[in-house]
C-alpha cells in the first residue's frame, strides 16, 4: 500500500471506528455472554465457551452457549471444576453444534475445568506460555494449543483425543479465528467491548480474528493481498493495521466484522455502498 493510500485508509478507518456504535452491537455478538458476568473468572470461563462455539449461524450457536452456561446454575467455576473431577456426560446429551456432538461439548467443559483447577484461571495458563520477546502472539498460541492437545481426554472419549478444529494451531497455518477472538476479548480494552483482563499481554501483540467478513472487507480496503484465508492473511491484515495503530491494531475488528454480519457491507458495488462510511477507500471487490 503506498503512503498516500495508507493515509487515506487510516483516516477513514479511524473515523469509522470512532463513530461506530460499538456497544449497541454487543447483543448480536457472542461477546454478550461474558458481558453477563462481573467476576473476572466467570468472564474468562464464559468467554472461552462462547468464543469456542462462535462459528456458523448466530441463531444456531447462541442457544447452545446459553444451555451450557445455564447448567452452571450461577456458579461457573464450581460447575466446570466439578465436571473436570467427575464428568457427567449425561448432562450434555442432546447438546451439539454443527460438527461437534455432545462429547465434544463435554470436552470443552472438561478442559476448561481442568485449567481452572490446575492454574486458577485460564489467563494464568496462557500467560505462562507468553514470552515478551515474541514478536506477536503466534508462538504463544502454539505453546498454548500444544498444552491443550496433550491433555488426557480419555474420561470423555474413552481414548486420548480431542475435537478436530476446536483449538487449531498457527503451526497448521490455521487463522485460529476463535482463539484470536477470545484473546481480543481478554487482552484489549478501552471502548466498552473487550475486557482487558490479561494485562501482561500487550494488545500490540494480538492478531486479528479472521473470518469471511474480515477477509472480504480487508481485501476491499487493500489490507490483504493474500487470497487464501489462514494465518498468513491474518498476519498480513494485522501488520497493515499496525501502521494505523501500533499499540492496538485489532481495535477495528469488532466494527468491521459487524459491518459484514449486519449486512451493511454486501461485498459488491450496490446501493448500500453509497451510504457506507468506507466507500471512498473501498475497491468494492475489484
Amino acid at each position: 500500500m503506498d503512503i498516500l493510500k495508507q493515509e487515506r485508509v487510516k483516516k477513514t478507518l479511524d473515523q469509522f471506528y470512532e463513530e461506530y456504535d460499538l456497544r449497541s452491537r454487543i447483543g448480536s455478538d457472542p461477546i454478550e455472554f461474558p458481558h453477563q458476568y462481573k467476576d473476572p473468572l466467570d468472564i474468562e470461563i464464559a468467554g472461552i465457551i462462547a468464543s469456542s462455539l462462535a462459528f456458523g449461524n448466530v441463531k444456531q450457536f447462541k442457544p447452545v452457549i446459553r444451555r451450557i452456561l445455564d447448567l452452571a446454575g450461577g456458579d461457573l467455576p464450581g460447575f466446570v471444576m466439578e465436571f473436570s473431577r467427575s464428568p457427567d456426560i449425561g448432562l450434555i446429551k442432546g447438546f451439539y453444534h454443527r460438527i461437534w456432538n455432545y462429547k465434544d461439548i463435554a470436552y470443552l467443559i472438561y478442559m476448561t475445568g481442568h485449567i481452572v483447577r490446575e492454574y486458577g484461571s485460564i489467563g494464568a495458563l496462557f500467560v505462562s506460555h507468553y514470552k515478551e520477546e515474541d514478536p506477536d502472539i503466534k508462538d504463544c498460541l502454539i505453546r498454548f494449543t500444544d498444552y491443550l492437545h496433550a491433555l488426557d481426554t480419555s474420561r470423555i472419549y474413552g481414548a486420548k483425543t480431542y475435537p478436530t478444529g476446536m483449538f487449531p494451531s498457527p503451526r497448521d497455518r490455521s487463522a485460529c479465528k476463535r482463539l484470536n477472538l477470545y484473546l481480543r476479548w481478554m487482552v484489549r480494552s478501552g471502548d466498552g467491548v473487550d475486557f482487558g483482563l490479561w494485562r501482561k499481554i500487550p494488545p500490540s501483540k494480538l492478531i486479528i480474528p479472521l473470518d469471511t467478513h474480515i477477509a472480504r472487507i480487508c481485501r476491499n480496503l487493500g489490507l490483504a493481498r493474500t487470497k487464501t484465508p489462514g494465518w498468513g492473511m491474518a498476519e498480513e491484515i494485522t501488520s497493515n493495521l499496525r501502521l494505523f495503530d501500533p499499540k492496538d491494531p485489532v481495535k477495528y475488528d469488532f466494527a468491521l466484522c459487524h459491518m459484514g454480519i449486519s449486512g451493511e457491507c454486501g461485498g459488491i458495488d450496490d446501493k448500500r455502498c453509497n451510504d457506507c462510511s468506507l466507500d471512498d477507500v473501498c475497491t468494492k471487490g475489484a
